[in-house]
């Protein structure tokens, strides 16, 4: 793990010159002046993960994303989030170019798409770099430096598993235990897990050259498989848990196995039982939905790299690149049902016995009663989500000299297909059939059986404690389908010359100018394509209709970059030099941006540098974000401050937001927390944009040593986003502000959730602002103990200042640094201290040894927010050690195992978790939240 923001391995061979990361000006310098930590091919073994998002989020700079461990809001892809502003906001190369969106509905760049196997290095930038490489740099840049001009046949085989014990320091596993005694069906306590969440894959590298060394070409094949795990397979994601005075207690969902049913006319609950009567509903019927939750989501993928070149004289080289890459995988939840639907029953219903009919007021023929169903569908199993994303990358180009000016010019086309599908979802018109049943004959019948609406209805009895039947779920479930597809197509020229060889130089400096200017042309498309019951919102239980979207865009660049040597060699100035970049952004929707950048390096001697920058970038809007029609998706809250029988919000307040006298202390909250809002683009936004600041030095005191410290400070102003609809309904009930009270929309029971005609508008807006600072420190230190081998000893570590959102302007910002709210605004946690620290021993017997601490200071819950249990308003320090040995067994063959978490410490639980980052009470992309994990390499090469 490389520290010390070098952007290459080891200097070059007779000092050749190179391009490194931040630039596009070939250097003998490959110190950036930008903060900048790289991480080298084995520093990824060491890791031991083979996904490289996983690799990523362990670096103090880098925040939670998309990742296996993300099930309700999974998007079937893998990001990267830098600093924690925003995977849209960080920019992911490959090589020095730029990746597609990764899919129609997730338009960040799919690490999936990036075999951990090929590559050879990653550089991981703050600060920027908008002018150097386009929209998209507002946190900085990652790019993945990838193995080529390979000579040989490597085979790299992997495999791991988790190890766990089932001993939850907060007693979550004897909670479970005494829940199953009453309800053995919903709660089980697991057992010890030897070897479990299993993962294997497998690569093949092939490379040679040709034509006397002009030409190389190099293939690499990759496959690669992950088990699901489930929540019921750890203790402490065994059920749901909710905080009380009392402690932790595991809550649920209304939406129950035996049904929740609510009589519109009395307002009373009722569920069903095993004989076919009404019992009342209570809080232990609610339903434990988190076992059936994938923790770990399963995936397949597979892939084939080639890249060749040749050179065609001393001046020209050609080159290529093509990938292929396809990544299969499903996210798992609870079963789907009825979700609080409100339908019509009849006094002719056969289904109903007559205490159910009494029950919902029926008491006579002609009788009719709205009722309120909520029914889990445990008979059909968890709701899944299925994603396949097909990614294609080929790109060309020719490189070399003319004169004393180097040139690149390529051409890159990518595109990536997608397929989705919602596996065991009900569907809402076809539920409205099933449940409208009359006798014919002394036969249950749909209604629309006979007047012949729908000849194929099967009625669906959830009146009746085991009356479901396979012909029934036949009928009444249905899949949503959706077919998409993200392109893009670039074409980008650049020259780049030294000018010391025209004699333009500053008198005080040995080397001369150099420069760098180029154009780009990028075209960026969008297409989603849902069938009818995805885009209809037919799917209960389902977030929200999949809308959709199509959408182009054009962008064209010029761009330049100057890099001046202004002293070198003298006293107190070994090296100052400075670089200037401005890029000219044109949109085909209409709008134009200016991106710069300025840096300084200063190194007064061999033992100290100093630099700094200024930049400013910017993020245009995705196709998404502008295109996408406006549907109805879930927000996360306590509680509707006006539901439940004592409202915490007064009438008053309450009827700003459309409740009425008659509906205040009637109405019913959501058990589940979640509540309706409305989402879509919008094509008036305009870019974001960012400045940032960084000052450093890097000090090497002594032989082998060499210690960073980077301050950074980010500010993006326009940000694309919309009011949270919490904030929405807080101001509302505030002030009785017709901009905010306007927005929300109740069901006609006064709900924010329960019927579809209840949200809380909240499309994209050009709105608020964020801003992150602090500071990085580095070190690493190298030396022998004379017979006892050779140690080294790196250091990678953040401390986070400030990270404030203001969410409208005008109103207070809200810091974050140090803390979480899975249900609030800071989201997932923010510790004020990350590190990386890991101890390499080359022992004199030929094998490695490595031991790694990563640290998590403790993080409090977000100011405003409460919780009754002590663990929720403060999730702990947190420590993992992982352990790490390689050994040449022969010249060709080497092989590496660890152990990660290496003492199988449990993450931090909360009931704050939310969802999205947030799984199995938890945050599981962020913490170590499967146990000790147990990892083996062996690479073969001939």
């Amino acid at each position: 793990m490389q520290v010390v923001a070098h952007a290459q391995e080891a200097a070059p061979e007779a000092l050749q010159k190179v391009e490194v990361t931040g630039s596009r000006i070939p250097t003998l310098n490959t110190e950036s002046i930008s903060p900048m930590v790289s991480l080298g091919s084995k520093d990824i073994k060491l890791d031991g993960v083979r996904n490289v998002e996983s690799l990523l989020n362990n670096l103090p700079q880098v925040f939670a994303a998309q990742s296996g461990n993300v099930v309700n809001g999974a998007s079937g892809t893998a990001t990267v989030d830098l600093r924690g502003l925003g995977e849209n906001r960080t920019l992911v190369l490959v090589d020095g170019r730029r990746l597609p969106a990764g899919s129609p509905g997730s338009t960040a760049a799919d690490l999936n798409q990036i075999p951990a196997a090929l590559i050879k290095r990653v550089d991981v930038m703050s600060g920027g770099a908008g002018a150097v490489y386009g929209a998209d740099a507002v946190s900085g840049v990652v790019n993945f430096i990838m193995i080529d001009n390979f000579e040989g046949v490597q085979v790299e085989l992997n495999g791991s598993g988790y190890n766990h014990q089932q001993n939850n320091p907060h007693g979550i596993g004897d909670l479970v235990q005494s829940r199953s005694v009453g309800n053995p069906a919903q709660f089980q306590r697991p057992g010890n897990k030897s070897f479990d969440g299993r993962s294997k894959d497998a690569s093949l590298l092939i490379g040679g050259n040709f034509a006397e060394g002009k030409g190389n070409a190099t293939v690499f094949f990759s496959y690669k498989k992950d088990d699901a795990l489930l929540q019921s397979e750890r203790d402490f994601t065994s059920c749901a848990l909710t905080a009380s005075a009392a402690g932790y207690g595991c809550g649920g969902s209304g939406t129950n196995a035996t049904g929740r049913f609510v009589n519109t006319k009395t307002n009373a609950i009722y569920t069903a039982t095993a004989n076919g009567d009404p019992r009342a509903y209570t809080a232990n019927d609610a339903y434990n939905y988190g076992p059936i939750n994938h923790l770990q989501r399963p995936s397949e993928r597979y892939g084939v790299s080639a890249s060749a070149r040749f050179d065609v004289n001393d001046k020209i080289r050609v080159y290529s690149n093509f990938s292929f890459h396809d990544n299969t995988t499903d996210a798992q939840i609870a079963p789907g049902g009825i979700f609080g639907n409100i339908y019509t029953l009849r006094y002719d219903n056969p289904m109903l016995s007559p205490a159910m009919k009494n029950a919902f007021s029926l008491f006579a023929p002609g009788d009719e009663t709205d009722v309120v169903v909520q029914r889990r569908n445990v008979e059909g199993g968890g709701r899944v989500a299925l994603f396949n994303n097909t990614s294609y990358r080929m790109m060309f180009g020719a490189k070399g000299t003319v004169g004393k000016w180097n040139y690149d010019v390529y051409a890159q086309t990518s595109k990536v297909r997608y397929a989705g599908s919602s596996e065991n979802y009900f569907s809402k018109e076809r539920g409205a059939k099933a449940l409208d049943v009359v006798n014919v004959n002394g036969v249950a019948t749909c209604r629309s059986v006979v007047d012949g609406s729908d000849p194929n209805c099967v009625p669906y009895n959830p009146w009746t404690l085991g009356a479901v039947t396979p012909e029934q779920l036949a009928y009444i479930q249905t899949p949503g389908q959706t077919y998409g597809h993200t392109a893009q197509q670039i074409q980008s020229g650049t020259l780049a010359a030294d000018l010391g060889d025209y004699g333009i130089k500053v008198p005080g400096a040995k080397s001369g100018v150099g420069v760098s200017f180029g154009v780009e042309r990028r075209v960026e498309s969008l297409e989603l394509n849902p069938d009818a019951p995805s885009a209809n919102f037919d799917l209960d239980g389902a977030g929200g209709p999949v809308v959709p979207v199509k959408g182009r865009y054009v962008v064209k660049d010029i761009f330049g970059e100057v890099q001046i040597p202004l002293l070198e060699d003298r006293s107190f100035a070994k090296l100052l030099s400075t670089n200037l970049s401005f890029r000219h952004t044109d949109l085909s929707t209409g709008v134009t941006a200016n991106t710069y950048g300025a840096g300084l390096m200063w190194q007064p001697s061999s033992m100290l540098s100093v630099r700094a920058s200024h930049q400013k970038a910017v993020r245009a809007p995705n196709i998404n974000e502008l295109y996408s029609p406006a549907g109805n998706n879930l927000f996360n809250a306590d509680a509707d401050p006006c539901a439940g029988a004592s409202p915490t919000a007064s009438l008053a307040e309450c009827a700003r937001t459309g409740v009425t006298a008659a509906q205040y202390g009637n109405i019913q909250d959501s058990p589940a927390g979640q509540y309706n809002y409305l989402a879509g683009g919008n094509t008036n936004l305009k870019p974001e944009t960012a400045k940032s600041n960084t000052f450093g030095v890097v000090i090497a005191p002594m032989r082998n040593l060499t210690v960073t410290l980077d301050y950074f400070d980010i500010k993006i102003k326009d940000t694309i986003s919309n009011v949270n609809p919490l904030t929405t309904l807080n101001k509302c009930l505030e002030s009785g502000n017709s901009l905010y009270c306007s927005q929300i929309t109740r069901d006609r029971l006064g709900t924010l959730w329960l019927l579809p005609e209840a949200s809380i508008v909240g499309t994209n807006v050009n709105i608020g602002s964020m801003r992150t600072s602090g500071v990085d420190v580095g070190a690493s230190y190298d030396f022998r103990a004379t017979d006892y081998g050779r140690f080294s000893l790196m250091l990678n570590g953040s401390l986070l200042t400030k990270f404030e959102v203001e969410e409208l302007p005008g109103e207070p910002a809200y810091d974050c640094v140090g803390k979480y709210n899975g249900d609030g605004n800071c989201d997932q946690p923010r510790p004020k201290w990350r590190h990386k620290l890991r101890l390499n021993w080359g022992s004199p017997f030929k094998a490695d040894v490595a031991l790694t601490w990563r640290y998590f200071k403790a993080v409090d819950l977000e100011d405003g927010a409460t919780s009754a249990v002590a663990s929720d308003r403060r999730l702990p320090a947190t420590s993992y050690f992982d352990l790490a040995a390689s050994y040449p067994v022969t010249k060709q063959i080497s092989v590496m195992a660890g152990i990660n978490n290496l003492f199988d410490k449990d993450p931090p639980i909360t009931s704050k978790y939310g969802v999205g980052q947030g799984n199995g009470n938890t945050f599981p992309s962020t913490y170590d939240a499967l146990g000790r994990k147990l990892f083996m390499n062996l690479t073969a090469r001939f």
